[in-house]
């Protein structure tokens, strides 16, 4: 029979490891994808916003931390890029039919500016 101590050894440090290799792998995930994200050109295209989406409503300590996404397609080519953006006031100033010029940079949203 095993000694109790090393049970309670690797009951402990078991749960301590494995979230230190998950710490770091999402952090070497995080830095792989910022540097992906700078290394990219920003670019500006005339797109369609073909659709918008709330991902549920969150509350945390009234902060409204709620994720806002908006579907653009492209009017050369109909390619469709979905964007989290920055904030709900630039969501509600969005609208399903607008047509512009997105900016962005790789995967991040940067502005959309309506043609009138």
């Amino acid at each position: 029979m095993g000694n109790p101590v090393n049970f309670l050894w690797i009951a402990v440090m078991f749960p301590i490891v494995f979230f230190i290799v998950l710490a770091v792998i999402l952090s070497v995930r995080g830095i792989i994808n910022w540097r992906k994200y700078k290394n990219s050109p920003r670019m500006s295209i005339e797109t369609m916003i073909v659709t918008k989406r709330v991902l549920g409503l969150r509350e945390a300590g009234g902060f409204n931390n709620t994720p806002y996404y908006a579907t653009f397609e492209s009017l050369s080519d109909g390619d469709r890029q979905e964007f989290n953006l920055s904030s709900g006031e630039e969501y509600g100033l969005l609208a399903e039919g607008d047509i512009g010029t997105l900016t962005f940079q790789g995967t991040k949203y940067i502005s959309f500016e309506r043609k009138i």
